[in-house]
């Protein structure tokens, strides 16, 4: 079935409220909800202009963070897990994007009470997964997931994670599977290596396939640094999002 699913990745379109959204680690400061909307049209065309089948869940327009789609399931191969945020106002937010993997034809499992467990704590790196113990992500939900993607041949890690939001807030993986992020954030002792992003942003690298990696525009250092080693870089002004703690990784999820 994997072999002949197209490459999709799931978009949220944001709501009314984004500027409501939940903020734990950063100032807050007002969202331009015109100027997001912009933002998130070009993030999803800079996707689909290199070949990923753009899915939309159903909006979910009175949940505020609603557009950070990431964090309501976990796609392994065939399975998809569905989350259960650690914020449980966001819970609701999962019922959209459970409607579409079952759409898409994926087994499903859930992470059942009292696990919490936000898809931006879950990265995935070959054969391994690397699973954020963070304010949203708690053990419970780590023994659930582990479980789940063990019995599919995956070694799961768990990865403490301070000053953040999510794991992926910390560190993503390069299409070579490299790690790269701020080591002050992680746990590098259960790493195998971590490289050090040259600035903030360039912690969050969303793999959009062999050499071709999506980043921020807040990370023009990093975007240069891999251009130079062959990457091909798309790059996506998302401020308005980042000022909400989103990253390149959190508004979507890819489905290869």
């Amino acid at each position: 079935m994997t072999a002949a699913r197209p490459a999709t990745a799931l978009v949220r379109a944001l709501g009314p409220r984004l500027d409501a959204g939940v903020v734990s680690h950063i100032a807050r400061w007002p969202v331009d909800l015109a100027r997001a909307r912009r933002q998130h049209e070009a993030y999803v065309a800079a996707l689909a202009a290199v070949g990923w089948r753009i899915r939309q869940v159903p909006p979910a327009d009175e949940q505020p963070d609603s557009v950070f789609v990431e964090d309501t399931v976990v796609v392994c191969d065939d399975l998809a897990v569905l989350a259960r945020p650690g914020t449980p106002q966001r819970r609701a937010e999962v019922r959209g994007a459970e409607e579409v993997v079952r759409e898409l034809g994926l087994e499903l499992a859930r992470i059942e009470a009292p696990g919490t467990l936000d898809g931006g704590d879950v990265l995935q790196v070959g054969d391994t997964v690397y699973v954020g113990r963070s304010g949203r992500t708690n053990d419970d939900a780590f023994c659930q997931l582990a479980r789940l993607l063990g019995a599919l041949g995956r070694r799961v890690v768990a990865v403490p994670v301070t000053g953040c939001l999510h794991l992926k807030s910390a560190m993503t993986a390069l299409p070579d599977g490299t790690l790269i992020g701020l080591p002050d954030r992680v746990d590098t002792s259960v790493l195998p290596g971590l490289r050090v992003a040259p600035e903030p942003a360039g912690a969050h690298v969303l793999p959009l396939g062999a050499n071709r990696v999506l980043l921020a525009a807040s990370a023009p250092r990093t975007a240069e640094l891999l251009a130079a080693e062959g990457y091909e870089i798309s790059c996506v002004d998302i401020s308005e999002f980042e000022a909400r703690e989103g990253c390149v990784t959190c508004l979507s999820i890819l489905i290869p």
